[in-house]
């Protein structure tokens, strides 16, 4: 098998990994009182996505996992699927998180490698996802601002805050090697090409 050929291999495999993976996440999903937006692991599965796959692949998994949902196969919160969800109050997070995987992705890309890195990449793709999901319950709720914010954003507060820590803090552990791991492949399909 040519090497370019393991080398795309590995990038599908990765992307798939990271699907099943966000999938997951959105199974383990805690319904709250005071609103329609669940507590789920999702949204930290789609922050390691872009830390690990950098913006284009995982926003290739990010997108694959929407277009699954949309298409009826039980992928979203609590194994909900279909356009109905995709287009309701949390359609917002859904597409926020392709703002996510893409912030996390680019930005933690162009600095270099550390902790503190990785944390400013999760915060500002926090910030986006929110920003989407807060205007998009405020806009189809008809509501004020701060109450989209009551429901749709401080519940999650604490939860944002340990789920960056602890993929800043993954990344700081397995990234190094995961990104070796991908030069080599690189470096592979490169020395095939020039034969």
């Amino acid at each position: 098998m040519p090497n370019n050929t393991i080398f795309n291999l590995r990038f599908t495999v990765y992307c798939a990994l990271f699907i099943a993976l966000i999938i997951i996440g959105g199974y383990i999903s805690i319904p709250i009182p005071v609103g329609p937006v669940p507590i789920t692991l999702a949204d930290f599965f789609v922050m390691v996505a872009g830390l690990f796959l950098g913006w284009k692949y995982g926003l290739v998994s990010v997108t694959l996992y929407i277009l699954l949902g949309a298409l009826g196969m039980p992928v979203f919160s609590s194994g909900t699927a279909g356009l109905a969800i995709l287009f309701g109050p949390t359609g917002g997070y859904l597409f926020g998180y392709l703002l996510l995987v893409t912030a996390v992705g680019f930005v933690s890309g162009k600095l270099r490698p550390s902790f503190f890195s990785y944390l400013v990449a999760l915060i500002i793709g926090n910030i986006l996802l929110y920003l989407a999901g807060v205007s998009w319950l405020k806009f189809l709720l008809n509501m004020s601002w701060a109450s989209a914010a009551a429901i749709g954003f401080f519940p999650f507060v604490i939860g944002i805050v340990i789920k960056i820590a602890v993929a800043a803090a993954l990344g700081c552990a397995l990234l190094p090697r995961f990104r070796q791991a991908m030069v080599s492949a690189s470096a592979q399909q490169s020395n095939t090409g020039d034969e």
